[in-house]
């Protein structure tokens, strides 16, 4: 029988929440004013605890189920902690993938809420993306005093659904009254500029800096158009006024949960915003936060994007392996082999991703998401492989058990934690480094490429960049998260490949330049058989069916 929830007030009571700062979203949900940020805290330290993955199968690695389990785990242990992850984005939910509230005793709730509209914070960000849209295009019928080439506008509309033909449009194609006509098209939400700055600031000045920052357009001498340019920012303000405040929520063991934005790993930075996390430190002694996809994405992101921009610093980081994503990694036939052959390949996986976190100066952790067809051999195998790196091993099993099944794993991590002397923790590249050689310093000690190459689109984007004082700036890789190269049907940990940079994009606003890499696109498509296929309503209940 499931735990009934609890009303949200009596989750905030338990973080000693005044109730001056919740501003309650129905029963079982909150925003936090940014005020809170402002209270005096009891002096304590404050452990960030970083959830990343091996390469994983296409329907994930666990990262949610094992973060919300090690949360409650934490508590189970006698110490406080918050569990902060991503707002779904309902690509992914009628997509591949499903919903991203974890499962099983591991879970945050009410999901079906979190899954779909929850607090109306990715409708907000569409609308303010595409209110500036709007006004640059009003902005060229009326007159174009800014003189903005229209051969130069850069800024995308967007929307929260995979929509591959929406990729590249031409609009304005109703004559003179309705917009010149130009070619143009969409993002997913997820992926915009404007989920990346909601992400990354630390208050409301922050954020009207950020979006007063956002390039829009060239005009004809080559000059960059703002949204300050366009008279955008306030209006953006306005339409981003509440979601700029993270959501509260809990997990079915009630253990508080703070939700807020959502920027995908493999096409943005992947993390939950830099507010939440602030707030999830100063009132909880354990913070554990999920960062999208494996390793060289979400993590990597993370140290060289996030860390630098906000000055959080993670303590430690669980590396999450397991059985069938090991197995996915040998191959179709892996399963029938030896697995001593049979996991090779995935082994070597595993050993590239604990050297990456390793290149980061934090202590890494390595949790079996345990399944229950895995066998005790399998397991030992994985015990004894993780043994010969020396690294820390625990078996998690926090989707049948809830926070009992993460007890060990909590231990080891508050070890590894206290351990962890912040002075060690570091980016992998300086600021100071030519774009071009801080995208292959990732390539190459985080993917294992041999060679970078830059198509001339990328190479052309990047002079520029640099020469419009934007050189300092970290770098995004939009790279597929199937595989540690920009193939996705590329297995295991190859070394020596040639990574094909062939675009880039400037995000002046949230501070990175985007560079994408193989076939990455920041509009994803629907497949074949997608999650949409499987969700319906009752009718006589209005009850939410088959949404995962």
């Amino acid at each position: 029988m499931p735990t009934p929830l609890l009303p949200i007030p009596e989750i905030a009571a338990k973080l000693n929440i005044p109730d001056a700062f919740i501003e309650p979203w129905g029963t079982h949900i909150a925003k936090l004013r940014l005020e809170l940020l402002s209270t005096p805290r009891p002096p304590s330290q404050r452990r960030l605890i970083l959830v990343t993955a091996m390469t994983s199968t296409s329907s994930g690695e666990g990262k949610t189920v094992i973060s919300i389990g090690l949360a409650q785990a934490l508590e189970r242990i006698g110490k406080t902690s918050i569990v902060t992850l991503r707002e779904p984005s309902l690509g992914p939910v009628f997509g591949l993938k499903g919903g991203a509230t974890g499962g099983g005793r591991s879970e945050v709730l009410p999901r079906e809420r979190i899954n779909l509209h929850f607090s109306g914070d990715f409708h907000a960000v569409t609308s303010a993306n595409n209110l500036l849209a709007a006004m640059l295009d009003a902005h060229i019928h009326h007159g174009n005093a800014l003189r903005i080439n229209v051969n130069n506008v850069l800024w995308p509309r967007t929307m929260d659904i995979n929509d591959r033909a929406l990729r590249t449009i031409v609009s304005g194609l109703g004559g003179l009254t309705n917009g010149p006509a130009r070619e143009t098209g969409f993002v997913i939400t997820a992926a915009s500029e404007i989920m990346a700055i909601l992400g990354l600031t630390c208050s409301r000045q922050d954020l009207r800096r950020r979006l007063d920052q956002v390039v829009v357009a060239l005009d004809y001498d080559g000059k960059a158009i703002r949204a300050r340019d366009l008279q955008a920012t306030g209006a953006m303000m306005v339409l981003l006024n509440d979601a700029i405040m993270p959501n509260l929520v809990q997990t079915t063991e009630h253990t508080p949960a703070i939700i807020h934005t959502g920027p995908f790993a493999n096409i943005a930075h992947g993390t939950s915003s830099v507010l939440s996390l602030r707030m999830a430190l100063h009132l909880a002694d354990y913070v554990v936060n999920e960062t999208g996809f494996a390793a060289d994405l979400g993590a990597e992101k993370y140290f060289d994007i996030v860390m630098p921009s906000s000055g959080l610093q993670p303590s430690a980081a669980v590396l999450i392996v397991s059985a069938r994503s090991i197995l996915r990694h040998g191959g179709k036939n892996a399963g029938t082999l030896p697995i001593s052959a049979g996991f090779q390949a995935g082994f070597a996986n595993i050993a590239k991703h604990v050297g990456t976190l390793r290149k980061f100066g934090v202590p890494v952790v390595v949790a079996i998401n345990k399944f229950p067809d895995d066998t005790v051999e399998q397991l030992d195998a994985i015990a004894g492989f993780c043994r010969d790196l020396e690294v820390e091993l625990a078996v998690s099993d926090v989707y049948e058990r809830g926070g009992a099944g993460g007890v060990d794993l909590a231990e080891k991590v508050v070890a590894a934690a206290d351990c962890c002397g912040i002075a060690s923790v570091r980016t992998l590249y300086s600021p100071d480094l030519p774009l071009r050689e801080k995208i292959e310093t990732i390539a190459r000690q985080v993917y294992g490429a041999g060679e970078v190459v830059f198509e001339p689109t990328a190479r052309k984007k990047l002079e520029v960049f640099t020469e419009r004082g934007y050189g300092l700036l970290p770098v995004c890789m939009a790279k597929t998260q199937a595989s540690l190269t920009d193939d996705p049907d590329v297995l295991g940990a190859p070394s020596g490949w040639t990574l094909t940079v062939r675009d880039a994009e400037l995000f002046a606003g949230a501070g990175f330049v985007v560079a994408l890499t193989g076939e990455m696109m920041l509009m994803p498509g629907l497949g074949k058989s997608p999650q949409a296929f499987r969700v319906d309503v009752d009718d006589k209940t209005g009850a939410i069916q088959g949404l995962i």
